[in-house]
């Protein structure tokens, strides 16, 4: 199995970060594609060095991440958080689509937004044989297919409203034009309430926050590489009316300006 060639969205710091660990991304089965994005491993080695606090910009997604006693269900967060990374470790991880957890549980998703489960709340004991099985292997390969091997154990019907989900958000993700929840509404022919209830029991967040935290990444994912397009356009792209609500924004989420953390990246 091969890793996903695209880098990874919403990680600062990235040139800093790969020096202190490593990640690999790798994709679904096919069969699960509707479901899941991707499988994500960090593995680190920091013994007799300094820890590393690793930063990250979330996505509208739930993750399921194991670790070694405390595996957990991560709703969607709301804010950047941060990982502690110290001595040696690994942490594996299922991203699933926006909107693509609700089908396996049919519990509204902003029950979960900013929350840490127990994954053994969400999935019962099973969890913790996967867990030990997870931990036990080595091989990156061998890990995802235990994953995948759960996955398939609990993967739930088709859901339309799911395949509706998915077509709002890749619309939200890549067309520039978007910036407001009443541009969705329009091109969608779904009145804003309707996609505010929508989003509320599959996504768990609302969808202006996901319009704006798409265009949020894509300017930290550029700054980070060293691509930044002209202030000008961004603040265009992004909708906002003027500079400096679009620096208040940014700073308000990643914790600095956007011209402090091109120089913290480099």
């Amino acid at each position: 199995m091969e890793t996903n060639n695209k880098k990874p969205s919403g990680l600062l710091n990235v040139q800093t970060g790969k020096e202190h660990f490593s990640l690999d991304l790798y994709p679904p089965s096919p069969e699960l594609n509707l479901f899941i994005e991707h499988y994500w491993i960090v593995n680190w080695d920091l013994r007799g060095q300094k820890p590393y606090l690793s930063e990250n910009l979330p996505h509208p997604s739930v993750h399921l991440v194991f670790e070694k006693n405390q595996s957990s269900i991560y709703g969607v967060v709301m804010k950047k958080f941060s990982i502690l990374l110290e001595e040696k470790g690994t942490v594996f991880g299922i991203k699933f689509r926006p909107g693509a957890f609700y089908p396996f549980v049919q519990k509204s998703m902003d029950h979960f937004t900013g929350q840490a489960i127990p994954s053994q709340n969400i999935f019962g004991e099973m969890m913790n044989e996967f867990e030990s099985g997870i931990f036990s292997l080595t091989d990156q390969k061998e890990m995802i297919d235990l994953a995948e091997s759960f996955l398939f154990s609990i993967i739930p019907n088709k859901d339309e409203t799911l395949l509706q989900i998915h077509a709002i958000i890749e619309k939200m993700k890549s067309d520039p034009l978007i910036n407001t929840v009443e541009d969705i509404s329009e091109y969608f022919h779904l009145s804003v309430r309707t996609l505010q209830r929508l989003f509320k029991k599959y996504v768990g967040v609302n969808p202006k926050w996901v319009i704006r935290r798409y265009r949020l990444l894509e300017v930290a994912d550029q700054l980070s590489n060293g691509h930044p397009q002209p202030w000008q356009q961004l603040v265009a792209d992004l909708g906002y009316y003027d500079q400096s609500h679009f620096i208040r924004d940014f700073k308000s989420i990643v914790g600095r300006s956007p011209e402090e953390y091109i120089r913290k990246s480099i």
